[in-house]
């Protein structure tokens, strides 16, 4: 059995968890959506989750590998209660090491972690799509270099895995990852917020067309260069694409001839996308 990728949109800090009205879409589909797609409560729930998250950059692949991983609240200036969440799912120390050597096969330098905690990127998500906490999750690292090819090799990499029923989380936020930006939606403007709703919805429209290649080096060759499709830059401001690296590692992880599928929720007034691979269609 093949385990599912998901690229999923992860929200801003603890607000998913904190009840933020404007989180509402992505919190529905993190409860409802994600879990089908990883088959969670299912035979087919896979016996561990391999997690990219957009909140660790280094200079090598690293991968956390603990038994058990404390929680990093890696967010300033939110209520009392932020702090005091908890995550209680179990590493998994076999599986890490099987990253990698897998990742070691495509050329890379992976490095193991068992100190670091989890940061929000893994568990604020993880508390909406796996509540029960009965999945061993390995966090993975993106890479400060933001080097497109080398994250599709991660990915590919962990293609590996998935044979084993060991599933794929890259947790980011591939639609838009700009303060700049957010501040503009807060603004209200009615001609600010239309205005870059339309330029995300062409990044959006680019970036669905680059990751539905079935092809796998028509895909790669579109994600290589994912710095020149349309407003790009509004999206995840120059050296600031850690939110859109997950999603690079996820498409690598699909296999040839892999269909994604796509769904959207609306935040702030723009629509903001999920890609999947190896899993039905979810409405």
């Amino acid at each position: 059995m093949v385990a599912p990728v998901i690229a999923l949109s992860h929200g801003g800090g603890p607000m998913p968890v904190l009840g933020d009205p404007s989180h509402k879409d992505i919190v529905n589909s993190l409860k409802t959506r994600v879990p089908k797609i990883l088959g969670l409560g299912t035979p087919q729930q896979p016996r561990a989750i391999v997690l990219i998250t957009a909140h660790w950059s280094t200079d090598k692949p690293t991968i956390s590998s603990a038994a058990s991983h404390k929680l990093l609240y890696d967010y300033y200036n939110f209520p009392p209660e932020a702090y005091s969440l908890q995550y209680p799912a179990p590493g998994h120390p076999e599986v890490a090491q099987a990253v990698k050597a897998a990742m070691e096969e495509q050329g890379l330098k992976p490095v193991l972690d068992a100190e670091r905690g989890w940061d929000h990127g893994v568990f604020i998500p993880m508390l909406l799509v796996n509540p029960a906490a009965n999945v061993p999750i390995v966090q993975v690292s993106v890479l400060e270099s933001e080097d497109p090819e080398e994250h599709l090799k991660m990915g590919a990499a962990l293609s590996k895995l998935r044979q084993d029923n060991v599933a794929i989380v890259g947790s980011g936020f591939a639609s838009l990852h700009n303060f700049q930006a957010f501040n503009e939606l807060r603004s209200g403007s009615p001609p600010r917020v239309k205005s870059l709703a339309d330029r995300i919805g062409r990044w959006n429209s680019a970036v669905t067309e680059a990751v539905g290649a079935e092809s796998r080096e028509e895909r790669w060759r579109n994600l290589k260069g994912w710095r020149s499709l349309p407003h790009a830059d509004d999206a995840h401001p120059p050296r600031r694409g850690e939110h859109f690296l997950p999603l690079v590692v996820c498409a690598g992880a699909a296999l040839e001839g892999e269909k994604a599928g796509v769904y959207e929720d609306r935040f702030m007034g723009v629509g903001i996308n999920t890609y999947y691979w190896g899993a039905e269609t979810v409405a």
